[in-house]
């Protein structure tokens, strides 16, 4: 496993490279999320490829970006287990230039729910995706379903701007008790732990409304706030009900239509989506 940590060294290193390659972009701190990413991209293609990057500019302010869990060598570890060929694993200097300006912006997809509250978040991820992918060139890219916004702006990102790859959409890995593992769930006491599972709880209600037939999005938002609402150390951030590629609110239930929750638990916010079947 060749591990760079420059732009040209790993231009250098992929251009070597024969066949089809699949990229498991991360932020590093890696899980069976992130490994499930990397068994997809195995099953895919020739070779796998990896970034370990915490981008800066995705962060705000007073969010965590200098407490961010960080593990090189454990990363490395599992990533070469796990049979990758490549990582990129530079610094910010790396990525960005002191005199560098130029940002890449999705539009008014960003500034929902998450984008209303991270702003300029969005922003951040698209600009180091663009760059992801200049660099890298895969064929095809790995993302959790997860961050189910994320993953619909990443997909017009690459329509938009025409970049020759497939975005990838690998489902959700979660706990015995549904709590979908993250990287920030570290954070998290034994009692926060336990009350994380109200996000879970909340998404599977809102199926369970779907089952019974209910079909006012207003009525199965109302119960997965009361269910969120009833965690004593959980305060909402959002719970909605919307439309899978515009993220746009829905009226009523529709098959694929996407739940999302953003829940703070103590000092740590954590999101989760379910896709609801009919």
């Amino acid at each position: 496993m060749q591990v760079l940590d420059t732009i040209d060294a790993f231009r250098a290193a992929r251009a070597s490279m024969r066949g089809s390659l699949g990229l498991a972009p991360t932020m590093g701190y890696l899980h069976r999320g992130h490994m499930a990413l990397v068994a997809r991209a195995d099953a895919e293609n020739e070779v796998v490829a990896a970034s370990i990057f915490v981008n800066p500019t995705q962060f705000g302010p007073e969010e965590d970006f200098a407490s961010y869990p960080r593990d090189l060598d454990r990363d490395l570890g599992m990533l070469e287990e796990a049979g990758v060929s490549l990582v990129f694993a530079p610094t910010p200097e790396e990525m960005y230039r002191a005199d560098s300006h130029t940002r890449v912006d999705p539009g008014a997809i960003a500034n929902l729910h998450e984008g209303a509250s991270r702003p300029g978040h969005f922003i951040g991820v698209a600009t180091v995706v663009s760059k992801l992918f200049h660099i890298v060139r895969p064929d095809r890219a790995y993302f959790g379903e997860k961050d189910a916004q994320q993953l619909a702006i990443i997909r017009r990102l690459a329509r938009d701007l025409d970049f020759p790859l497939e975005v990838v959409g690998v489902p959700t890995v979660r706990e015995p008790d549904g709590l979908a593992i993250s990287s920030r769930n570290v954070y998290l006491s034994a009692g926060e732990r336990e009350a994380a599972t109200v996000l879970w709880r909340a998404l599977s209600r809102a199926q369970g409304m779907c089952d019974e037939g209910v079909r006012s999005c207003a009525d199965v938002q109302s119960e997965m706030a009361r269910i969120i609402d009833s965690e004593p150390l959980a305060r909402l951030d959002y719970a909605t009900i919307v439309h899978p590629d515009t993220l746009e609110g829905l009226e009523r239930l529709e098959p694929g239509a996407l739940a999302l929750v953003a829940v703070q638990i103590g000092a740590t916010r954590l999101i989760d989506n379910l896709s609801i079947s009919f």
